[in-house]
């Protein structure tokens, strides 16, 4: 696959990845390394050094702000030099970097502004560890996320993403949560703005360094996607207007 034209950067958002860090780089294609970006949200193990040593573009966070404030930064400081395509990989080895490419390459055909790492596509969740009550949770809410978009998807809280300039600069992503109900934000307001996306199937593994939330942790985080969809609907039908629905003033 060729694309001298365009940047390509990886986004690693991470905390307390260092023994999954250096497995999680070496399954990303040599083709894909050259721009690597990792956000550290106050790691409390050596992540940083490792990162450092691995030569990647490291940037810190003091303070912990949240999965969706570590996301924020990726996609800032992405954009900054110059990414036309930005993928969002979890540091802790528990998606297969080697489809990247299956990723980016509908972005780089123009055929969709976001593509997504789906593990209901990959027809394989069950198998690669995934709990049946967070599967279950999967499935119900991305049904009400597709009635509430009027548009399929068939998994919206993987943590695999490529993501377009244009849909960057298009979404106003920094007035969304700093927690993990960002993902279904950004894919909120890339509906309301007519954006276009695609799926590829993933496999996943599970595995004790593998980051995943609790159970008390994703029954908050379904609630919170509940929340995103009705705020949505309020919006589409101007019942009220939330800013972060509505494109950047400059698009």
């Amino acid at each position: 696959m060729s694309f001298p034209d365009k940047k390509i950067v990886i986004v690693l958002p991470a905390y307390n990845a260092a023994r999954t860090l250096e497995r999680t780089l070496n399954e990303i294609p040599l083709e894909y390394r050259k721009h690597i970006i990792l956000v550290d949200d106050a790691s409390k193990d050596n992540t940083v050094e490792v990162a450092q040593k691995a030569g990647l573009m490291v940037f810190r966070h003091l303070k912990n702000k949240g999965y969706g404030g570590n996301q924020k930064t990726c996609y800032r400081e992405a954009l900054k030099i110059g990414a036309d395509i930005v993928v969002m990989l979890h540091p802790d080895h528990q998606y297969n970097a080697v489809v990247i490419p299956d990723l980016v390459w509908p972005i780089l055909k123009g055929q969709a502004d976001a593509v997504f790492g789906s593990r209901m596509l990959g027809g394989h969740p069950l198998e690669g560890g995934m709990p049946f009550w967070k599967y279950f949770a999967n499935v119900v809410l991305t049904a009400v996320a597709n009635i509430s978009f009027r548009r399929y998807l068939t998994e919206i809280h993987s943590g695999f993403r490529a993501y377009s300039r244009n849909y960057l600069e298009t979404v106003r992503f920094e007035e969304n949560s700093n927690d993990f109900v960002f993902d279904t934000e950004i894919i909120a307001q890339g509906m309301m703005c007519g954006l276009t996306f695609r799926e590829v199937p993933i496999d996943t593994r599970y595995f004790p360094e593998a980051s995943s939330i609790n159970f008390k942790r994703s029954v908050i985080y379904g609630f919170g996607v509940l929340v995103v969809l009705l705020k949505f609907q309020l919006h589409k039908t101007r019942i009220l207007q939330f800013s972060q629905f509505a494109p950047r003033s400059f698009k």
